[in-house]
């Protein structure tokens, strides 16, 4: 099961990138539970985001306050990238990576394992090479990789971005059982059914700000500002 929830605070968080400010300044909360979902067009800042939250993009300016000491909130966290990533290993020696890094037992990793495969429907392709799979097997595969630890947070970018309806559902089942166990999910999106089907709350970002945000219900029926109102309309914002 998660463990302890861990709750995200950013105040006036700013990120430069040889001299220009690509984000910020932004003030955020997130809270220990929800699936958050961030919006905006490309060059938003969406991916900045994410990586500052994760602590593997430095902020210029402001603070990222955390829940618990930073080293055991980092050591409960996942991150998912829009185009996974595969050790050079079977699908079986994928899914025991994560696992092995922190030193668990042998027929704990082999159960859970197991266990994945079949979640994600690669039980039959266990001995199979991972960069072999399709996209849709590696992203689902990649999932899996990420969530066998039970992430108090789990970080996604654009996981569904060049997949086909029927692997897109399949990951959005996943992603909503992990949160029904108590996964805490900040997760970028360019598709707007997405976002719908899947956020308790959302963030919009353009060029490097909210613009909008707060529960999912409200920002979806009512927008509060002209150029999520326009995002929403499926109009060009930048």
């Amino acid at each position: 099961m998660v463990t302890q929830p861990t709750t995200l605070s950013l105040k006036n968080a700013v990120v430069r990138r040889r001299g220009k400010q690509i984000l910020g300044p932004i003030d955020l909360n997130f809270p220990a539970k929800g699936f958050s979902i961030v919006l905006g067009p490309n060059g938003a800042g969406k991916t900045t985001l994410l990586k500052i939250l994760h602590g593997v993009e430095r902020l210029s300016e402001g603070s990222l306050t955390l829940s618990a000491p930073d080293k055991e909130v980092r050591q409960k966290q996942a991150y998912v990238f829009q185009t996974p990533i595969m050790l050079r290993r079977s699908v079986r020696q994928n899914l025991a990576y994560p696992l092995e890094l922190i030193g668990t037992p042998k027929p704990v990793i082999a159960e859970k394992v197991t266990d994945w495969a079949h979640r994600i429907g690669l039980q039959d392709a266990m001995d199979r090479p991972a960069p072999r799979l399709s996209g849709g097997e590696k992203q689902k595969l990649a999932l899996a990789r990420a969530l066998i630890r039970e992430p108090n947070v789990l970080f996604l970018d654009e996981p569904c971005a060049s997949l086909d309806g029927k692997s897109t559902r399949e990951i959005e089942a996943l992603l909503l059982n992990a949160h029904s166990a108590g996964t805490r999910i900040i997760m970028t999106t360019h598709d707007l059914g997405q976002g719908r089907r899947l956020a308790s709350d959302v963030v919009f970002l353009l060029n490097g700000k909210v613009h909008d945000s707060g529960p999912a219900v409200e920002f979806f029926s009512g927008p509060r500002t002209s150029a999520a109102k326009a995002f929403l309309n499926g109009d060009i914002v930048e």
